[in-house]
């Protein structure tokens, strides 16, 4: 896989006159409609006409140097996650469903439009985004260009998302994450992905899993393409900050769960990036970290992703089973049986943990660990029977989920070596503190970079 271009290059690239934003989009569709590639698997749809008329106005108003040149991203092709609404059209968020359309835009993708992003299209998903697999019956599965040999999975819900990235059907994507279906992607496929902390980026117009756990986030070729689309769709200045220095920034590493278990090219990816950050100048700190082994225990009863997704589709659910991903349904169903006692318990439950976390992580900058502690399953593998399915999933979302419950930004980076298994080294901030976690995520992604 040769590296990708970041959005800092394409930008340059349009500022320079070596290329134009129609001809970068027509590219986008030309890769997209090859039958030989995994566009028709990536997208749910392409907004081919669209996408062209938005390219030409903008190479025109670069053109005429009319200085209506909304920021940086002007003119790069991006896809968004088939559950975000688009004023005029349903959102089907990766089902069959019959929708109303939506009346507007999605803020977030409103947002990146005054930005001046082209939309290339909706990328396909996990169902509802419900599961970390990235497998869709309704739409086919798109495949991990790492190994499509061997059919290895792109991971989900962002699964549409990520492929669009590494095939070049777009410059980057944004997607949701509710349970690390951004970071999860990103890991398996060797971007960066982003995952804000909630009130960051506004949720309205994106379909909902969980009010409790939901995020919008950006996933791309290097840590500046996410924080530049994590700008644009927090409504802040787009501009690029300075990466932290690393030397005596303090890193926390939990020695329980997060690290349980690894397949054998997750640990010693992971090693050497901790052994990267130490020789940058930063300093590991080992640590139990409790609050993670309590919410797992109070999470066995009821989750909120299970409670609240039950909720919102119980109703379909009773009348059009049929119409699910059955890998979906099989899930949403397990919400039936989680009471509402249970369900307030882990509210309370939440709010306490998220106090005594702040606590016992007060004296680190970071938390570092796996973001996913296996590498990409194959798809076969992962689709043996239930119990593989249901094993996988879980894996797939330990590291991650948690961090949701939290609502701690979180990076995933990363950390493999070139031709190798991609391997996500995940980067954990405080609650709120994306701005300080972007600066130091954009220096970690420079010392792995240098330890590759």
């Amino acid at each position: 896989m040769l590296p990708l271009p970041t959005l800092f290059s394409i930008a340059d690239a349009l500022k320079q006159g070596r290329t134009t934003s129609r001809a970068l989009t027509e590219s986008c569709l030309e890769k997209i409609a090859d039958d030989a590639g995994e566009g028709k698997r990536a997208f749910i749809k392409v907004y081919g006409e669209a996408a062209l008329k938005a390219a030409i106005a903008s190479d025109k108003a670069r053109a005429e140097g009319s200085g209506d040149i909304p920021s940086v991203l002007a003119g790069i092709p991006i896809s968004i996650k088939d559950l975000f609404d688009v004023a005029g059209e349903p959102t089907p968020a990766g089902s069959i469903f019959d929708f109303a359309p939506a009346r507007a835009d999605a803020t977030a993708i409103a947002r990146l439009r005054s930005a001046g992003v082209i939309i290339i299209g909706r990328t396909n998903m996990t169902e509802f985004a419900y599961g970390a697999h990235g497998t869709n019956c309704h739409y086919g599965t798109p495949l991990n260009q790492f190994d499509r040999t061997n059919k290895r999975i792109v991971g989900g819900s962002t699964s549409g998302g990520a492929v669009s990235v590494t095939d070049g059907f777009a410059a980057a994507t944004v997607g949701s994450d509710t349970g690390g279906s951004v970071r999860i992607p990103s890991a398996l496929c060797g971007l960066a992905g982003y995952k804000p902390t909630q009130a960051r980026v506004p949720l309205t117009g994106a379909f909902p899993l969980s009010h409790t756990r939901d995020s919008i986030g950006p996933l791309g070729a290097s840590a500046a393409c996410c924080v530049l689309l994590d700008a644009a769709m927090a409504g802040h200045a787009i501009k690029l900050p300075s990466p932290a220095h690393l030397r005596g920034v303090n890193f926390g590493v939990p020695t329980n769960i997060l690290f349980d278990q690894l397949a054998p090219e997750v640990e010693r990816d992971v090693e050497r990036a901790l052994s990267s950050l130490s020789t940058a100048g930063a300093k590991i700190h080992e640590f139990r970290f409790q609050e993670l082994q309590d919410e797992l225990d109070g999470s066995q009863a009821a989750n909120f992703s299970g409670y609240e997704g039950y909720q919102l589709h119980h109703e379909r659910l009773a009348t059009n089973l049929e119409k699910f991903d059955p890998w979906v349904s099989k899930r949403l169903l397990l919400g039936a049986k989680m009471s509402d006692v249970d369900y307030q318990k882990i509210v309370i439950l939440r709010q306490k943990l998220m106090a005594s976390a702040n606590k016992t992580t007060a004296g680190f900058d970071a938390l570092v660990a796996p973001t996913v502690p296996i590498i990409a399953p194959t798809l076969a593998d992962l689709t043996a029977s239930d119990e593989s399915f249901y094993r996988f999933n879980t894996l797939l979302l330990r590291n991650t989920a948690p961090f949701n419950v939290f609502d701690r930004p979180a990076w995933s980076l990363p950390c493999h070596r070139e031709g190798a298994a991609p391997v996500g080294l995940m980067v954990v901030g405080e609650t709120g503190g994306d701005e300080k976690l972007q600066r130091i995520g954009l220096a970690v992604e420079s010392a792995l970079r240098h330890g590759r």
